[in-house]
Order: structure tokens, then C-alpha cells, then sequence
């Protein structure tokens, strides 16, 4: 008997507590998004949290580990809870609408980062770099490294995610210009170092003259400068897009050309506080669809760089 007095008690006191939450009127943001092995989305993640907390907002972050199934899980999740409003890095253009739309059939509204979806009029917003505008920076970079000639290969990001389309048509809409640059390999690699070392030992073997890899985010970048290392070849430019910590670090150490920052941080901040004003105004005063522009990282510039965010 006197355990379950105990367990009642317990009882009693967290539902104490819930009622002092609500009494304080806290609101709840659910943040999403892909696995945070990834420093990208994990500084997406902070960033988002960190704001809201600054806002007054309870907060939950989750993670769907770009599985569509799962972030219905977590949609569902967060209608359980009662959330006011979902911050989302999304697990596919395509997969994503449904999601989004039982959010909003419950009242709840998503304010999307980094990825668009394959829809309009269902989220609030869809907040994202200008990808295409920094692949062409990139692009140029690269162009201008490679001395605009000589064989190279691309590695592509995950084939239904609309930033690997939108990134490497950036790229070669520059690229094409220049005759004498000739493309030797192209493969995906998606978005993981893993797969990206794997791959470019595979294009190495089969191509050993190559001079450059432009890469479609940094993570494979860096998988790519692995197996560049390993195979002893000091000689083949690198180009990145995040701008993350690892290969600002490689560029410091002449490892790696260049990257794009896309700022990650910034944007989810920039979310949640889209998010208030929202659910104190009922309305933005935006257009749903908001660009940011991106960054050139080189060695000039490098110093500056830190977690997804330029110093002043």
C-alpha cells in the first residue's frame, strides 16, 4: 500500500506541475529535423531552440532521420502534444505535404528551413538559401581553381531532395561554359561522408587524371578529401556548400578549396521568429516562399566562419 501511495503521489505532483506549465502559459514549439550526426541540422536545431527559449516557448526536439514514416510519427506527436506551431527540415519534397497538412487540419502551423516542399498555400512559410545563387558562387570558385580546364567529377546529394537538383544545376550552368573542363563522373553519394569516400576511391581507380571534385555539401566534401588523402593525391581541387566547421578547418589547412555557406542558424532562428509573430498576429507579413543568399568561403575569408555563422 505504501508504494502505490508513493506512485500516487508522484502522480499528483507531475500533474502539478503540467498545471503550473499551462497556468504560465507557455506555448510549445516541435523542432524537426534530419539526425544531428550531421552538423548542418544539428546547428539548425540549436539555433531553432535557442530562440525559442529567448521567445518564451517550451520547446521538443526530434529528429525523423530523413524517413518519411517517421516524421509522420513525430507530426502525430506533436498534435498529441498540443504544439503551437512545428519548425521543419523536412524528409521530402514530395512526402513532406501530407504531414504538414494534418498539422494544419489540427490547427497547428509548420514553418519549413533548408528544404522546400512540393506544395504551396500548406505551410506558413518555407524559408530557404538561395541555392542556386550559391552554387553558381561555388561553381565560379571552382572554375577559377581548376583553371578552367581539365577532367572532374560531381558528387550529388540525395536524388529526391530538391537542393541536390537545384545545387547542381547551379553548378553547371557555370561549369558548361567552359569547354575545356570535362566531366568524368557524376555520382550520388547522398549527403554522407561515408558513401562520398567510397565513391570517390571508386572514381580515383577508374579516372586517375582527375583535377577536381565540386561536391554538393560539405559532408561529402570531406569524405571526398579522405579518400584524396588516403590515395596520396594532394593535387585535385575540392568545392563544398554548407559551410561548415570540418571544411572551414580544411580550408584553413589548404585541404580544401572552398564552400558555400547557407546559413543554417540563422534561418531557423529566423523561423521561430516568423513563428511568433504568427501566433500573436495571425500573419507573417511575408510571402510564404522566403530566399536567403549565400556565402563564398575561402581561405580569405575562413577565420569568420563559425557553425554555420559569419562573425562580425
Amino acid at each position: 500500500m505504501k508504494l502505490f501511495a508513493r506512485m500516487a503521489a508522484v502522480a499528483a505532483a507531475l500533474l502539478a506541475l503540467s498545471g503550473t506549465a499551462s497556468a504560465a502559459g507557455k506555448k510549445l514549439l516541435v523542432i524537426i529535423t534530419p539526425p544531428h550526426d550531421n552538423p548542418f541540422f544539428k546547428q539548425e536545431a540549436v539555433g531553432a531552440e535557442a530562440r525559442a527559449k529567448q521567445l518564451g516557448y517550451d520547446t521538443l526536439v526530434l529528429v525523423h532521420n530523413d524517413d518519411s514514416n517517421k516524421q509522420m510519427e513525430l507530426f502525430d506527436t506533436a498534435v498529441a502534444r498540443k504544439a503551437a506551431a512545428i519548425i521543419l527540415d523536412n524528409a521530402g519534397a514530395d512526402a513532406t505535404v501530407a504531414a504538414v497538412k494534418k498539422a494544419k487540419d489540427a490547427g497547428i502551423p509548420s514553418f519549413l528551413i533548408d528544404r522546400e516542399i512540393n506544395a504551396t498555400g500548406v505551410a506558413v512559410a518555407q524559408i530557404v538559401s538561395n541555392n542556386y545563387q550559391g552554387a553558381t558562387l561555388g561553381a565560379e570558385e571552382f572554375v577559377k581553381r581548376m583553371g578552367e580546364k581539365g577532367p572532374f567529377a560531381e558528387l550529388v546529394g540525395k536524388e529526391s531532395d530538391t537542393n541536390a537538383g537545384i545545387r547542381s544545376k547551379g553548378y553547371h550552368d557555370v561549369i558548361d561554359q567552359y569547354p575545356d573542363l570535362k566531366m568524368v563522373a557524376r555520382q550520388s553519394a547522398n549527403w554522407s561522408q561515408t558513401e562520398a569516400y567510397a565513391k570517390t576511391e571508386s572514381i580515383l581507380q577508374a579516372n586517375p587524371e582527375i583535377k577536381g571534385i565540386i561536391s554538393g555539401n560539405d559532408t561529402m566534401a570531406m569524405g571526398a578529401m579522405a579518400a584524396l588523402q588516403a590515395a596520396g593525391r594532394k593535387d585535385v581541387i575540392v568545392v563544398g556548400f554548407d559551410g561548415s566547421n570540418d571544411v572551414r578547418d580544411a580550408i584553413k589547412a589548404k585541404k580544401i578549396a572552398a564552400t558555400v555557406l547557407q546559413p543554417a542558424y540563422r534561418e531557423a532562428q529566423y523561423a521561430v521568429e516568423l513563428a511568433d509573430q504568427y501566433l500573436k498576429t495571425g500573419n507573417t507579413g511575408k510571402t510564404e516562399k522566403i530566399s536567403m543568399d549565400c556565402v563564398l568561403i575561402t581561405e580569405k575569408n575562413a577565420g569568420k566562419l563559425d557553425n554555420f555563422k559569419m562573425k562580425d
